[in-house]
């Protein structure tokens, strides 16, 4: 610091002082009609863009501490993305190199962030068991051996994950509402957050403090089956190869009192009103949070105080949650609606099922008998009752020459064609026109991100033939 000079109260020496002091902001039109005050703690105020920034610096520290990571290491994590990059730029910050290992799902807005910083990328199949070579953490841990110097992060097995919010946003809330706060809400990803702030809360309430987790409607931590969603980085997706399904170690599920489980689409809604009632642009998994805390609220009187966690930004998410393309495709609503005829409407009432598939794991024997009358059905990810069709999980395509010459024993993961095409329920027919070009096969049809049904491309005719 420059002798002689005086510096006013938020100035920092380094990204690592200016790490937390996040405000918390009072909803004021998305909660008309509940009588409990709803407060936002806006955690994408951090320097590095989320809430993450607390556990990377608290894993950095801990690790320079213990001797795990030495001057010129490689800074090595996997991650959803959030962690990635608050790792990433305080790596830079300290001269450690970084090696980020994400799904293949993650928004191109973070994967831009993470080689801004100088970190490397390294994509890997998002749908891959744990203990697959491919899996997220197959791949770290492998990078980590190979690598001289390098120290693996690991968040979700980390105690310096959750000390970091028991030592930060915790005191943070508690301080910020005078002590009045009466439940605390987040998201469970690794768990470090609710964990951590919830044990502090616990504690200096005496106990008073409901802790609250909010969960995708089909994540196992709320009792879903573990399919996947769309809500980026929260939750825990469940591989049905998954031999042992092991939960966490920042995640202590006795701090939480309960579970919310929210669908994509709830979300999605509680996104769009927040940016345009509240003027706040917030990531995928702030849309899962609030949506519970303000669930929450509305059974609660005027003497309590809701806090939930914002975990980042929708700048993070502008290509997704915010994207029509992105969300009509996937039969969402739409960010700006368009007075135009939708697929919903072309074709209603057929989307109002549960699209036909085949099932990963499925003989090619099994496979031929479904195909008798479709020229080609998608293939999902293997699951013991697909009643319910998530397009994310749809793997492929199989049509009746993919198995011609294929032994009725084999399985049909071993011989799949690209995915059909998709068209959403909500979007514009010349929209998903567009999309489908001169395809004169079978299309899935979605609505709010599930595959309601498999229809030929000349249902669609009349309309190209109109447009």
């Amino acid at each position: 610091m420059t002798v002689g000079v005086e510096f006013q109260a938020g100035a920092y020496e380094s990204f690592a002082e200016a790490v937390g002091h996040t405000p918390v902001v009072r909803l004021n039109r998305v909660t008309a009609g509940i009588r409990a005050a709803v407060y936002v703690k806006l955690e994408y105020l951090n320097p590095g863009g989320s809430v993450k920034d607390r556990a990377a610096l608290g894993m950095l520290v801990a690790a320079e501490e213990s001797g795990e990571l030495g001057p010129g290491g490689t800074v090595v994590e996997a991650t959803s993305g959030n962690t990635g990059l608050g790792l990433a730029a305080l790596a830079a910050a300290r001269g450690y190199r970084t090696i980020v290992v994400v799904p293949d799902r993650v928004s191109q807005e973070k994967k831009a962030v993470l080689r801004a910083y100088g970190a490397e990328v390294r994509e890997t199949p998002g749908l891959r068991p744990v203990g697959h070579p491919e899996h997220l953490r197959s791949v770290a841990l492998r990078l980590v051996e190979e690598i001289p110097g390098a120290w693996f992060a690991g968040q979700y097995d980390n105690p310096a994950n959750t000390a970091a919010h028991r030592a930060t946003t915790g005191p943070e809330i508690w301080a910020q509402t005078g002590g009045r706060v009466t439940h605390f809400v987040a998201g469970v990803g690794t768990g470090g957050t609710i964990t951590g702030a919830g044990e502090f809360l616990k504690e200096a309430s005496g106990g008073a403090v409901r802790v609250i987790g909010a969960d995708p409607e089909t994540s196992v931590y709320g009792g879903g089956d573990g399919r996947i969603w769309y809500m980026e980085a929260v939750g825990h997706f469940r591989h049905p190869e998954t031999a042992e399904d092991l939960w966490p170690e920042a995640f202590h599920p006795e701090v939480v009192d309960r579970i919310e489980r929210i669908p994509d689409v709830e979300a999605i809604r509680v996104l769009h009103r927040l940016a345009r009632e509240e003027g706040l642009l917030l990531g995928g998994s702030s849309g899962t949070s609030i949506a519970a805390a303000l669930r929450i609220a509305r059974e609660l009187g005027p003497e309590d105080t809701v806090v939930v966690i914002a975990p980042d930004s929708g700048r993070a998410y502008l290509s997704k949650y915010y994207n029509d393309e992105w969300l009509g495709a996937l039969g969402f609503p739409l960010a700006s609606p368009v007075d135009e005829v939708t697929v919903g409407e072309l074709l209603a009432p057929d989307t109002s099922g549960v699209a036909r598939v085949v099932p990963s794991g499925a003989t090619a024997a099994a496979a031929r008998e479904l195909l008798r009358s479709a020229s080609a059905l998608p293939v999902l990810l293997q699951r013991e009752e697909p009643d319910t069709v998530v397009v994310a999980e749809i793997i492929g395509a199989v049509t009746a020459e993919d198995l011609a010459a294929v032994p009725d024993s084999d399985l049909v993961r071993d011989h799949l064609s690209s995915p059909l095409p998709v068209a959403g329920t909500t979007e514009p027919v010349r929209t998903a026109l567009a999309r489908l070009g001169e395809h004169t096969g079978p299309v899935v049809i979605a609505h709010e991100g599930r595959a309601v049904a498999v229809v030929a491309a000349a249902r669609f005719a009349d309309a190209r033939a109109a447009d």
